[in-house]
C-alpha cells in the first residue's frame, strides 16, 4: 500500500541503508510470552489507512490485557525511524509495517527481525501470491521478516463530472476504451485540457511510477545493476511527453495543495493502485459519487503494498506475532478493503463474494472487487533493488525540474541518468 501509501517519495536518509553495518547492535526482546493475564502494550507504526482503528478496538475486547497504540506517520520518516531503531538496537515499535520500495533493504537485514518461519508462518505461504511471499524473503530463503498485507493493483480513477463537463464519456466501460496505449492516454488529456481549460492529471511523477511499474525492468536488475535505458527510459520520455502537453496539474502527492486539488477538481484522472480509494474518500469525502473506476492504460501494473514485521529488539514479540497473525487472516483482511480499499495479498480471497462483489459507493458502485481482484491475479511485479528509493527520487526530481520549467525538456534524460547514477553509488 504505499501513502504510500507509497509515499511516492523516498528519505534521503534511507540512500546508504543497504551499505550500513548493524553487526553489534543486539536488541533486547524475548521470544517468551508475557505471563498470562499481564498487560501487554503493543505498538504499530504504518504510515497512511492500513483500516486498523476498529480492529484495534475489537481486537482488544477479545484480549483486554493487551492495549494497542497505534502510531501513524509520514511514509518516509516510519521507514528511516525503523532503520535509525535497528541501528540504536532499542526503540523500534513491536510491529513495524513496511512498504514494498524499502522491503529488499530490510531483508537484508533479516537477523534484527524475528523470523516468522520459527512462528510457523509457514502454513500461509501458500496462501499468498508467490511473488508476495517472496518480497519479505531472506536472500538465503531461511528467514522471512513480514507478512504481506496488501498488493497495489493498478486502474485509473476518474471524475465522472468533470469528464461530462469536457464532453468525454463517463461510463467506465467506454472510459477504458479511450485509452488502451498511453499515447492514447494522452491525446484524451489534450481534448480534455482544450475543452475544459484545466489540467487532466495531478502529477507528472505519478505518470512515471505507474508506467515504470508496467516494464519488465525498473531501475534495477536481480544483480543490482542499474538499468536506465529499459523501463525507466520508456517511463520517463512518455511523462515528459505528457508533462509537455500541458496535461499536468504539477501537485506534488501528498501534499495540502494535492489534497485540495482532489477538493477543487484540480485534475480529472489519476493513476489509481486499491489503496488510493481510502486516500481520495478521506480527503474529499464530499465527492462521493463523482468518482469512477477505468482500466488503466497498457494493462496492469503494480504500486505499493505492504508487509507488517516484528522488529526483534521488541519486549513482546510473541503477542506482537499473534497480533500480526490476527490481522492478516481473511475476516480482517475482507473488512480491511471494505473500509479504505487495500486488497489482500491472499489470492483465495479474490473469489470470496465478500470481496468479488463488493461495489465502492463513493465511486459510483465500481465494481473495485473485481476490477482489483483482476489486475493483482495478472500481475508480475518487478524485482526492487537496495537503491530502488533513493534512485527514484533522484529521477523524480528531474521531472519535477521539468514541471517548472527549469530544466529543458530535451536536457531532461542526460540530467536523469546523472541523478541516478549518483543514488545508485551513494
Amino acid at each position: 500500500m504505499r501513502l504510500h501509501r507509497s509515499g511516492w517519495v523516498v528519505a534521503t536518509a534511507l540512500i546508504a541503508v543497504g551499505a550500513l553495518t548493524l553487526a553489534g547492535c543486539k536488541g533486547g526482546g524475548s521470544d517468551e510470552p508475557s505471563k498470562p493475564g499481564s498487560p501487554v502494550e503493543l505498538k504499530i507504526a504504518f504510515w497512511g489507512d492500513f483500516g486498523l482503528d476498529e480492529l484495534k478496538a475489537k481486537y482488544e475486547a477479545a484480549n483486554p490485557n493487551v492495549k494497542i497504540v497505534l502510531n501513524s506517520g509520514e511514509y518516509n520518516a516510519q521507514h528511516e525511524d525503523l532503520q535509525k531503531k535497528l541501528i540504536a538496537g532499542s526503540g523500534a515499535p513491536d510491529i513495524a509495517a513496511i512498504d514494498e520500495g524499502f522491503i529488499v533493504s530490510f531483508r537484508s537485514q533479516a537477523d534484527k527481525f524475528v523470523n516468522l518461519l520459527d512462528q510457523g508462518a509457514s502454513k500461509y505461504q501458500d496462501k499468498y501470491l508467490g511473488w508476495k511471499w517472496k518480497q519479505s524473503l531472506s536472500a538465503d530463503g531461511k528467514t522471512q521478516i513480514g507478512l504481506g498485507t496488501d498488493v497495489g493493483g493498478l486502474a485509473m480513477c476518474y471524475r465522472t463530472d468533470l469528464f461530462k463537463a469536457a464532453g468525454l464519456p463517463t461510463a467506465r466501460d467506454e472510459v477504458s476504451k479511450l485509452w488502451a496505449t498511453w499515447d492514447d492516454f494522452i491525446k484524451t488529456g489534450q481534448d480534455y485540457t482544450a475543452k475544459s481549460k484545466k489540467k487532466f492529471v495531478d502529477n507528472g511523477t505519478n505518470l512515471f511510477n505507474p508506467i515504470l511499474g508496467q516494464q519488465p525492468v525498473g531501475f534495477y536488475d536481480e544483480s543490482e545493476t542499474l538499468k536506465m535505458d529499459g523501463g525507466p527510459k520508456a517511463a520517463f520520455d512518455l511523462t515528459v511527453k505528457a508533462i509537455g502537453a500541458g496535461l499536468s496539474a504539477n501537485l506534488p502527492a501528498f501534499s495540502p495543495e494535492w489534497n485540495a486539488g482532489f477538493v477543487k477538481g484540480d485534475f480529472a484522472v489519476l493513476a489509481c493502485p486499491a489503496w488510493m480509494q481510502g486516500h481520495i474518500k478521506n480527503t474529499a469525502p464530499d465527492t462521493a459519487g463523482k468518482w469512477d473506476v477505468a482500466a488503466i492504460p497498457g494493462g496492469g501494473g503494480n504500486w505499493g503494498g505492504s508487509f507488517l514485521t516484528v522488529p526483534k529488539q521488541g519486549k513482546h514479540t510473541a503477542e506482537a506475532y499473534k497480533l500480526l497473525e490476527w490481522l492478516i487472516q481473511p475476516e480482517q483482511q475482507i473488512e480491511i478493503f471494505k473500509k479504505v480499499g487495500n486488497l489482500p495479498s491472499q489470492p483465495a480471497l479474490y473469489k470470496d463474494p465478500a470481496i468479488l462483489d463488493f461495489k465502492n459507493p463513493f465511486f459510483s458502485d465500481a465494481p473495485v472487487g473485481q476490477i482489483f481482484s483482476k489486475t493483482a491475479e495478472g500481475l508480475t511485479p518487478q524485482y526492487l533493488g537496495k537503491k530502488n528509493g533513493p534512485t527514484r527520487v533522484a529521477v523524480e526530481n528531474v521531472i519535477n525540474s521539468v514541471q517548472a520549467g527549469t530544466t529543458k525538456p530535451a536536457d531532461a534524460w542526460a540530467q536523469a541518468l546523472k541523478e541516478a547514477d549518483k543514488a545508485s553509488k551513494a
